[in-house]
């Protein structure tokens, strides 16, 4: 089965160079050890990673200059500390308890091959003028190198690599020593019970610049990872993408998915209504996007995907991380326009869902909903006291961080203050093992947060109450209903909800937990709603107007600080949907809300003495938040 997936590679240089990777793990097999640790009865706390994360590997991440490869990221991952490209010394003030290095699988690691390549070699051997053209650009600078990088890409995109970096037979040698070295990492990191480090990569499509990018995340060690190379995104469909998962499973007998990210700027291409010619979708097709695709990523550095004012107007909190994001594509030569929104926002997809599944029989966008950082500087970052940036031109060394940070008001470079600082994954298991771990997100059971290390916890049955929560709670979920991912058949009763949110331990208080619920009316119209069910301080923060009122707001814009004089620790109740209606098909997620804190932009501002502009300043304060998975409300088949 395996083959060479890369679209355009180094050539020569690849095979020259490959003395100056990082040496390579002896793959350990099948297991690494997860038979040894015990199990809890039933997932007992949610465990934290990031599935998209960008090294040195990365064609992109090297042109925009970082230098870190995936050990340092294991070890930053971790908890221990590195050296980031910049200098400074960066630490996570907790560990990840798992990672998925995504880099991409085009052309993957040819940059750094090309950059470490003696200079005589490219000019004698290689004796191509654009390819040294680009080879001294990435030695000059920082931004000559990004330069160099956006040529070899856009020349890569429309086939017009020069023909001394084209070369199929050392293309493969390359990628097949990258990817066995980087899969040997993997194993000697992977350490069951203590940290979980997973196989994956990037799958890049990007037709006409819309991003319909997935990550691809493997559930085994090397012993079946090293049958296959990473699937090229360069020319490709995302059915070709699942062929290449279904042959991946057939003959190695394990287990891969595929996470869709960052909608927002797809162009309402991500969760369109039909195939991509725009012929009608097809059960068969819905079923393998179910099968293949249970979870997306719904917010990430690039703003913050789970749905937009235009599409949820009646919703006061629709607006986290948009504002500066309706740019349609990553390149920006087309812009977003309204008509485009639904198909690039989660909960507009979950709707479509519905609607898709009364007329096919198959809900293609029955998933749930995990956050990752998408970072291109090898750091797993997603603390707004500790961003650093999307890259390395924003890492917080004082002196580019602060000069640049001097346009933090503006949009042009994009990377300002709209970049968010978020965010997590967290995998609800019994374990931290990467069956543990892959399998949460295979069943669904999972969330995403913004950052902050909340912990939430929802069931869906048809007969909670209030005394549930007196007794084992968390088996009687599990016993008499379903976790957040799963499915409820309709009973004729309304479903009830046991919903628990802990603060994260190091963070901010809890502002209130909401019930988003979509459905499909009796005219088959998507309707959606957002309930406020439980919040702090209820006795005097009474509805008024139908409203909870503003939990208030305690950060001090002079020094980047808050206190938690405000807001809860805990919130927990049992819901019972008001407006259930038999035979009504459903979804319902959890949102929880923290109360306002600063944004890396304003601990930016402090830190270097600068001033915001009005836009920045603007949004500078945000409250946090996470997204649980859905749980779904199946009614009979007619008939």
């Amino acid at each position: 089965m395996r083959k060479s997936w890369i679209a355009f590679a180094t050539g020569s240089v690849l095979a020259l160079a490959a003395c100056n990777s990082e040496p390579e793990a002896t793959p350990e097999q099948a297991g690494n050890g997860e038979d040894t640790i015990e199990l809890a009865e039933f997932p007992d706390r949610p465990y934290w990673g990031d599935t998209h994360l960008h090294t040195d590997n990365s064609v992109d991440a090297f042109g925009f200059g970082v230098r870190l490869g995936p050990e340092d990221a294991l070890r930053f991952a971790r908890g221990e500390t590195v050296t980031a490209t910049t200098g400074s010394e960066a630490k996570l003030s907790r560990p990840l308890d798992f990672l998925v290095i995504a880099d991409h699988s085009d052309a993957l690691g040819a940059t750094r091959r090309l950059y470490d390549a003696p200079r005589w070699y490219v000019d004698w051997v290689i004796n191509d003028p654009t390819v040294l053209r680009w080879y001294d650009m990435m030695h000059e600078s920082p931004e000559q190198s990004t330069l160099a990088i956006a040529e070899l890409i856009t020349a890569a995109a429309d086939g017009t690599v020069p023909e001394a970096l084209a070369d199929p037979e050392k293309a493969q040698e390359g990628t097949e020593d990258i990817w066995t070295t980087h899969l040997g990492l993997i194993d000697r990191y992977n350490e069951p019970g203590v940290f979980t480090a997973l196989g994956g990569f990037e799958w890049t499509a990007m037709p006409d610049g819309n991003n319909l990018h997935r990550v691809v995340m493997f559930r085994d060690g090397s012993a079946r990872t090293l049958e296959v190379l990473p699937f090229p995104g360069i020319n490709s469909t995302v059915e070709q993408l699942w062929d290449y998962m279904d042959a991946y499973r057939t003959a190695t007998g394990g287990e891969v998915l595929a996470i869709p990210h960052n909608s927002n700027l797809s162009n309402g291409l991500m969760f369109e209504m039909t195939l991509a010619d725009g012929s009608p979708m097809t059960a068969e097709y819905a079923a393998r996007r179910a099968a293949n695709e249970p979870v997306v990523e719904v917010t990430q550095i690039k703003g913050d995907s789970e749905t937009h004012p235009f599409l949820s107007p009646n919703d006061e909190m629709a607006g986290f991380g948009v504002k500066g994001w309706e740019l349609g594509n990553l390149p920006l030569t087309h812009r977003a326009t309204p008509d485009m929104y639904a198909g690039s926002y989660v909960r507009s997809a979950l709707l479509r869902g519905l609607s898709l599944e009364a007329q096919l029989g198959v809900n293609p966008y029955a998933f749930g909903m995990v956050g990752s950082t998408d970072s291109h500087t090898a750091l797993a970052t997603g603390d707004e006291d500790n961003f650093y940036g999307k890259h390395t031109g924003n890492e917080p060394s004082y002196k580019d961080r602060a000069n640049h940070s001097q346009n933090l008001g503006t949009r042009e470079g994009r990377f300002g203050w709209h970049y968010l600082a978020g965010g997590y994954a967290a995998a609800w298991a019994r374990g931290n093992t990467r069956a543990e771990i892959f399998d949460a997100f295979k069943r669904r059971e999972v969330y995403a947060t913004t950052g902050p290390r909340m912990t939430v916890r929802v069931f869906g049955g048809f007969d909670f109450t209030a005394q549930d929560w007196d007794g084992d709670w968390v088996r009687a979920g599990y016993t008499r209903g379903v976790p957040m991912g799963g499915e409820l058949q309709e009973s004729g009763n309304a479903p009830s909800f046991l919903i628990s949110a802990l603060k994260d331990p190091d963070g901010a208080n809890l502002d209130r937990v909401q019930v988003v619920k979509g459905w499909l009316d009796a005219s088959g119209e998507a309707q959606e709603r957002v309930y406020d069910v439980v919040w702090s301080d209820m006795d005097s923060r009474a509805r008024s107007g139908g409203s909870v009122p503003a939990v208030g707001d305690t950060v001090n814009r002079e020094d980047a600080t808050y206190t938690n004089t405000i807001g809860a620790a805990e919130l927990r109740t049992t819901w019972i949907d008001p407006d259930y209606t038999p035979g009504s098909s459903a979804f319902y997620y959890v949102r929880v809300l923290e109360i306002p804190t600063p944004r890396w932009t304003l601990f930016d501002a402090v830190r270097f003495g600068i001033t915001l502009s009005e836009d920045a300043m603007a949004d500078a304060v945000a409250q946090e938040r996470a997204y649980t998975s859905p749980i779904w409300l199946k009614t009979k088949p007619a008939g």
